[in-house]
């Protein structure tokens, strides 16, 4: 079946929006980009640049100030963002604007948070009062996006970041993971079109994306650095049993870009509400994502040696943040009963039709 000229646009819109990216960071995130960011300090000139093309926004619809191009085609950007390891809230900030946007709540400027984890009641004069956890850059961004018990059920709440109580943390790459907690704060809240599981799958796909980034990078630098380092009179990479490695390590980041393709585009149709398998293609895609960054990271170490831990090689800024964004909403172990329960659910008649649905 041959493509739409709409097709072929929309696939052109997101190849230029990728190398759009691509260029963009590979210019701004310098070393001492990165070493203001590892010291807290937020990243305005990047972020800034982020913005003024627009990349932040790409996912909403024309009308809501975006490009209008087909979501998982805006998602692919995250795959670009995870191979620069961006130490920015560019996936937080297109996730909220995709929720709120559903939801029918003006989307704020400037750099957004989905809270992980909360316990937040909202009363009959739409007051919040309560506690969010896991807030990736919740110091830093303009409105942190929460769910909320209201008095009619589940409640898409928008926070201003000026309004709470920031408690600072660090994940495991070492950027912010704040915890939040307010009480009566005013904000913009609407009705949630979905649920908390849902809501949690949108942000495990982000990260499966953003993993699956990361793992090409790793990929591609470790080849690079064993055709260059030579031990014995010649290129470590010569070698079998670092071949061997090299080629496990490649089928892992390839897996996992697939998983991730697969959830970007289950994520994609839940978004026009149409998208019943949401789930269970993102638990696939996040402990797929997730196994792989861990096999990926230990061969990675392995063949750098020790020079992969030092803070002047870039490795360890893939690593860390593969280990940060494998924890965030949620492991494997979290995902695989996810899966395990759908699969159950489907029943004998069901289990090969699900298994093979993608």
């Amino acid at each position: 079946m041959m493509d739409s000229p709409t097709d072929i646009q929309t696939d052109d819109a997101g190849a230029m929006l990728r190398e759009t990216a691509d260029r963009l960071l590979a210019d701004r995130l310098t070393p001492q980009a990165r070493a203001r960011s590892a010291e807290g300090e937020w990243p305005d000139d990047v972020w800034a640049a982020l913005d003024e093309v627009g990349l932040p926004a790409a996912i909403l619809p024309e009308e809501a100030g975006g490009f209008g191009v087909p979501v998982a085609d805006a998602l692919a950007l995250l795959t670009v963002a995870g191979s620069h390891a961006l130490p920015l809230p560019l996936a937080d900030t297109m996730l909220a604007g995709l929720i709120l946007a559903r939801a029918g709540i003006q989307v704020p400027a400037g750099p957004l948070a989905v809270a992980q984890g909360s316990d937040v009641r909202l009363d009959n004069a739409g007051r919040a009062t309560g506690h969010a956890w896991g807030v990736p850059w919740g110091r830093h961004v303009r409105a942190v996006v929460v769910l909320a018990d209201g008095p009619g059920g589940p409640v898409l709440v928008a926070l201003p970041q000026a309004a709470l109580t920031v408690e600072p943390g660090t994940d495991i790459a070492g950027d912010p993971s704040d915890a939040v907690r307010f009480e009566a704060v005013a904000a913009e809240s609407a009705p949630a079109p979905f649920g908390a599981a849902e809501l949690r799958a949108a942000g495990a796909a982000t990260r499966a994306l953003m993993m699956a980034g990361a793992l090409g990078a790793v990929s591609t630098m470790t080849v690079g650095y064993a055709n260059e380092r030579r031990q014995f009179g010649r290129a470590i990479g010569q070698f079998q049993a670092v071949q061997q490695n090299l080629a496990v390590l490649a089928g892992q980041a390839a897996s996992a870009a697939a998983a991730a393709g697969l959830a970007a585009e289950a994520v994609a149709a839940w978004a026009g509400a149409s998208g019943p398998g949401l789930l269970p293609a993102v638990a696939a895609a996040k402990v797929r994502a997730g196994e792989a960054a861990g096999q990926a990271a230990a061969i990675a170490h392995q063949v750098h040696g020790a020079i992969g831990f030092t803070e002047e090689h870039r490795l360890h800024l893939y690593t860390g943040r593969l280990r940060a964004w494998r924890d965030a909403f949620g492991r494997e172990a979290e995902w695989a009963q996810v899966l395990g329960r759908h699969l159950i659910a489907a029943g004998p008649e069901g289990l090969w039709p699900a298994i093979t649905a993608a």
